[in-house]
This record gives structure tokens, C-alpha cells and sequence, in this order.
């Protein structure tokens, strides 16, 4: 799994694509809090907190992850190496695992740029320093686990799919889905009871949770769930390629 996941990691950085993704990434964010006129820009709103960029992330990430995903499993398919790594003496579960860290890790490696956020943040704060900081270490947690299963799940597009682009469609509608489909579905209480259980399915509620300030165990196994049941899922798919 080790020698998975350096290889993959390694072809990441090596063909500047992971850089990409982390700069644009910090980009966008910057634009959408400082410069842009929006619901997230914190001169608009007029409160030093970074609690509009952790509403703001997640749609980033719903379209960034499928990105860093779509290559692991289709790419080697279309290109025919993927025989080549079922001879290798490692098991189909260590090759997803391996994809599955690498493509989390560049995930996180995005949130880097928002610490100059958090810097500027706490320095225009009145008095200075004047930041919530255990919504804001919820809200960290909350976005790592978050992307920790749209690399799941954008693992398992790429597992259905035969090619990148039906991989990243797929990832996104995917992550869509889960994290404000289901949700946008409940609210519509259409089913009684039962709205309750279905919202508690979707990512929204479980990491809404996160970014006030409340960290639940339930939360937290809920998306070790949801990345263990992805990761599952895309060993039995990978091995009928065998």
C-alpha cells in the first residue's frame, strides 16, 4: 500500500497537476472572500471569521476532488497499466487504499492556503485575535473528513468508469448528490419520519455540525463509515477487472 501510495503521490507532484489544483484552489478562495462581491466576501458581511470559507469550501471540493480522483482507477484502465499493477506483488485492496490516501492527502494539501486566510483574519479581528477558535478547529476536522469521502467516493466513479471525463462527471454528480441532493430532498418533507433518516444520510447535516464548533463522535464515525463503505465498494468493482 506504501508503494502505492508514494507512486501515485510522486506522479502527482511530478507532472505539477497536484500544485495546480492547490493553487487554484487557494485562488478561488481568496477571490470569493476578499475580492468578489458575494455572501462569502468578509468585507461584505463585515465579521473577521472564517466561517464563510468553510461554507464556501465544500463546493469547491465537490468539483476539486473528482478532479485529483478521476485518474486513479480509469486512467490506469484506459491506458492498459492497470494489468500491470494486478502483477505487482501487492493486493487489489492495498492498490485502492494506496489511490484512495494519495488522492486525500493532495486534498488537504488545498486547505494550506487558507491559513493565510486564518492570519489575516485574526489580524483584522477587533480587538485583534478576536477568532472563535473551536468552531474554527471543528470546522478543520469537518472539511478534512469531508474530503476524505468525496476522495472516497470520487475513488468509486473512477472504478465504474472506463475514462477520465465520465469519471470526474460521475465523481461530481456523485459528491452533489450526497452532500446537498439528499439533503434538498429532506427538506422537502415528503416522507414524514422518514426525512430525518434520509438527512442524516447525506454529508450536509453531519458536516454542518462540524463547523459549529461540535464535535460528535457520531459525526466522526458516520464519515469513517461512509469512506470505508466507498473504499469497499471499489475493491469489489477493481477486482472484477482482474
Amino acid at each position: 500500500m506504501l508503494s502505492i501510495y508514494k507512486k501515485e503521490l510522486f506522479e502527482s507532484f511530478g507532472n505539477f497537476t497536484a500544485f495546480i489544483i492547490i493553487g487554484v484552489f487557494g485562488i478561488l478562495g481568496a477571490l470569493f472572500l476578499f475580492f468578489f462581491e458575494n455572501d462569502s466576501n468578509i468585507f461584505d458581511i463585515g465579521t473577521a471569521s472564517l466561517q464563510a470559507y468553510f461554507v464556501l469550501a465544500p463546493w469547491l471540493l465537490l468539483f476539486t476532488i473528482p478532479a485529483l480522483s478521476m485518474k486513479t482507477i480509469a486512467e490506469e484502465q484506459q491506458q492498459g497499466t492497470l494489468i500491470w499493477l494486478f502483477a505487482q506483488p501487492v493486493s487489489v485492496r492495498d492498490i485502492v487504499l494506496g489511490k484512495f490516501l494519495s488522492v486525500w492527502t493532495v486534498g488537504i494539501m488545498c486547505l494550506l492556503p487558507s491559513l493565510v486566510y486564518l492570519y489575516t483574519i485574526y489580524v483584522l479581528g477587533v480587538p485583534e485575535g478576536n477568532l472563535d477558535a473551536g468552531a474554527t478547529l471543528g470546522s478543520y476536522l469537518g472539511l478534512i473528513m469531508l474530503i476524505g469521502a468525496f476522495s472516497a467516493v470520487g475513488l468509486l466513479a473512477s472504478s465504474i468508469a472506463r475514462n477520465q471525463i465520465m469519471a470526474y462527471l460521475l465523481g461530481v454528480f456523485m459528491c452533489f448528490f450526497i452532500f446537498f441532493g439528499v439533503e434538498q430532498l429532506a427538506s422537502y418533507r415528503l416522507l414524514g419520519d422518514v426525512d430525518y433518516f434520509l438527512q442524516s444520510l447525506g454529508f450536509y447535516k453531519h458536516y454542518i455540525a462540524f463547523t459549529r464548533g461540535l464535535i460528535d463522535s457520531r459525526d466522526i464515525f458516520y464519515f469513517l463509515f461512509i469512506i470505508s463503505l466507498m473504499i469497499g465498494a471499489s475493491v469489489l468493482l477493481v477486482e472484477k477487472k482482474k
